[in-house]
């Protein structure tokens, strides 16, 4: 399949206990942990290009730019929006920004690399042996 600019998804996130930094270990307070956010934007772009890989192929992150500017607290709703912007070969970046009711509380780049899942793994466990 090709894979274009253009191609989008979205994450939609509530803030429980269990997204914030307290309970991530990422912070003491229990607000929407960076780690988390970036995790959402994360499965994003997978789910905005997984229909157009060819079989056997997937994506692994490889850089992440990311600026969380402001606090979501619980209870808050978060919207992510996840956007291909640019094909170079395998690499396939990302734009994305996330807002709640208010705000844009985060926003960045992502990039991935394409690859074929099984020499992916196999490379990965003969690093482990």
């Amino acid at each position: 399949m090709t894979l274009a600019p253009g191609l989008r998804a979205q994450s939609l996130i509530v803030v429980e206990m269990d997204d914030t930094a307290k309970s991530v270990g990422s912070g003491d307070v229990p607000v929407l942990a960076t780690p988390r956010l970036l995790a959402l934007a994360e499965a994003a772009t997978v789910r905005a290009v997984e229909r157009h890989l060819a079989p056997g192929q997937t994506s692994v992150g490889t850089r992440v730019e990311l600026e969380h500017v402001a606090a979501s607290p619980l209870g808050t709703r978060v919207q992510l929006g996840v956007e291909l912007t640019r094909v170079d070969g395998r690499r396939l970046i990302f734009a994305f920004e996330a807002h709640d009711e208010h705000s844009v509380v985060g926003k960045g780049t992502i990039e991935r690399v394409l690859v074929d899942r099984a020499r992916f793994l196999a490379a990965s466990e003969r690093r482990t042996t």
